[in-house]
């Protein structure tokens, strides 16, 4: 993973692109390495749209980390996507303080082959 001392966004970050100050789309970070132009980043983002894209943008590292550009004219900016913390993260609350949830019992359906499928149709 490159991690740029320049850019606080990095690789795995998920980040909200906006396309003329309304949001468009959510993107993952993929991979961001040196363009052969001093100063600049070839991003590559997975577009989380139906259907996914790959892309790679050449950007300075102030839009990667959120500041305004234009692509073709069109105003675009970056905002990146804050992580919500991992349900380990409250292991540390009082046991009394946890209430008790009901459990249901689940359905469970088994997987059956059919008579005479072979494992390469599976």
């Amino acid at each position: 993973m490159i991690n740029h001392k320049n850019t606080s966004n990095t690789e795995g970050d998920l980040v909200l692109v906006y396309c003329e100050d309304q949001p468009a789309l959510y993107a993952r970070i993929e991979n961001i390495e040196s363009d052969i132009k001093k100063g600049w980043y070839r991003v590559t983002f997975l577009l989380l749209s139906i259907p996914k894209q790959t892309v790679t943008w050449i950007l300075r590292a102030p839009y990667i980390n959120g500041e305004p550009f234009t692509m073709g004219g069109t105003a675009m900016r970056l905002e990146k996507v804050e992580r919500s913390l991992p349900v380990d993260d409250f292991s540390d609350t009082d046991e009394t303080e946890k209430e008790e949830v009901p459990h249901k019992k689940a359905n469970v359906i088994p997987f059956r082959k059919k008579q005479g499928s072979s494992d390469k149709n599976i």
